[in-house]
């Protein structure tokens, strides 16, 4: 059992479904695809690919971003990983919660700096510090910047309102 902080306080999947590597079919479909190989691991290049439960290949942003190489989805060979780039990678984006330093009037944009994708911009605002505006049609969901939140302030959401947990 992983009880680390970063992993208690949110960077997993709501409702516990753990996150596929990028471009995997739905759920369902990838645990009868995946033959739990591990030929995605180990071409992952930030080590962002771990063995998880049941021996699937499981998305850890507790120390690592997908670079969106496609290496993984070069090493399946079932199908349970495609590449089409013309799809989002995930169906999630991310939201900030109060936890911002921003938030608490501390000055604080590590999540802006390290989003390659400009999807965290700070919007100025009068008597106080920049506070964080996330633009999710943006997001690529890399996960670059739920590491490095001093606060974990950063979760991931669901992007369709179907696939949050009832």
């Amino acid at each position: 059992m992983d009880v680390s902080r970063r992993r208690f306080l949110g960077v997993r999947a709501p409702g516990g479904t753990p996150f596929r590597p990028p471009w995997s079919t739905t759920e369902n479909r990838f645990l009868e695809l995946c033959s739990r190989c591990d030929a995605c691991l180990p071409v992952c290049p930030t080590g962002l690919l771990k063995r998880g439960a049941g021996g699937y290949p499981e998305a850890d942003f507790t120390s690592a971003a997908c670079t969106f190489c496609g290496g993984c989805a070069q090493a399946c060979s079932t199908g349970a990983i495609g590449r089409d780039t013309a799809q989002r990678a995930w169906a999630w984006g991310i939201r900030i919660d109060e936890g911002c330093l921003a938030a608490r009037h501390v000055e604080c944009r590590v999540c802006g700096e390290i989003c390659e994708a400009s999807a965290i911009r700070f919007r100025p605002r009068i008597g106080g510090v920049p506070l964080p505006d996330v633009d999710n049609t943006v997001c690529t969901g890399c996960g670059a910047c739920l590491v490095p939140c001093p606060t974990t302030a950063i979760v991931r959401v669901a992007l369709d309102p179907a696939l949050e947990p009832s």
